[in-house]
């Protein structure tokens, strides 16, 4: 039986979950009537009214944070350290939730086909569409449970709230670079937040589901994971 801590720590997940879905529709249907075109364009011009040559090639570097490249290879050494620590299941759930994520943005794109705002500092615009931002995307699902695996085992509320701050800290920026580069609007970013939020919460829930329905196996089987 889940402890009572246990149960409000999955209570919250699943309310923040549905918060965000609810956001994301309501997200969505403003992005889909144009409503959002002000907010996008005025906050795009902000933002750019800040660059200057050393922020842009700090924000190129943070985006390769977010991209697919970067995060199949800090995937696949995160995977094979938790597989040598003997948590296997926590491996399998990463690579469940990044992979996932990726399918589901796309799944996402390919039914809003919103389109690419014209690119800052000559960048090559992607060619997939814009809404929700990939990188926010799997960015937020990607660190987030990175962060939830690695702050399980930790004791320290200290080391627990470092852990959980640096995630959030590198996914805002990340979304933020998409903005600055000036490939993604504003609203694309937060879309892309929710559904990641949302995403990972279906993976929360699958894995709770497995959880009960093999729960004496994995009560035997605890050290592998």
């Amino acid at each position: 039986m889940a402890s009572i801590r246990e149960r409000r720590v999955l209570a919250a997940g699943f309310a923040a979950s549905a918060l965000a879905l609810a956001f994301f529709c309501r997200l969505a249907s403003a992005v889909a009537r144009g409503v959002t075109a002000g907010f996008d364009l005025r906050t795009r011009a902000l933002v750019h009214s800040w660059a200057t040559p050393p922020l842009t090639y700090a924000m190129r570097a943070i985006t390769d944070l977010g991209s697919p490249a970067f995060l199949i290879v800090l995937g696949a050494i995160l995977c094979w350290r938790l597989a040598a620590e003997g948590r296997r299941r926590a491996a399998v759930i990463l690579v469940v939730a990044a992979l996932g994520a990726e399918a589901f943005d796309g799944l996402l794109k390919l039914f809003f086909k919103r389109p690419r705002p014209e690119a800052f500092f000559g960048l090559a615009e992607p060619a997939s569409y814009s809404f929700p931002s990939g990188h926010s995307v799997a960015s937020c699902c990607f660190y987030g449970v990175v962060a939830a695996i690695f702050a399980a085992n930790v004791r320290s509320r200290l080391r627990k709230a470092a852990i959980w701050v640096t995630a959030a800290g590198a996914v805002a920026a990340i979304g933020l670079s998409r903005v600055y580069l000036g490939v993604h609007y504003p609203t694309d970013v937060l879309g892309g937040y929710a559904a990641g939020i949302v995403w990972a919460g279906i993976v929360r829930a699958g894995y709770e589901l497995w959880l009960r329905r093999n729960r004496p196996a994995v009560t035997m089987d605890s050290q592998n994971g």
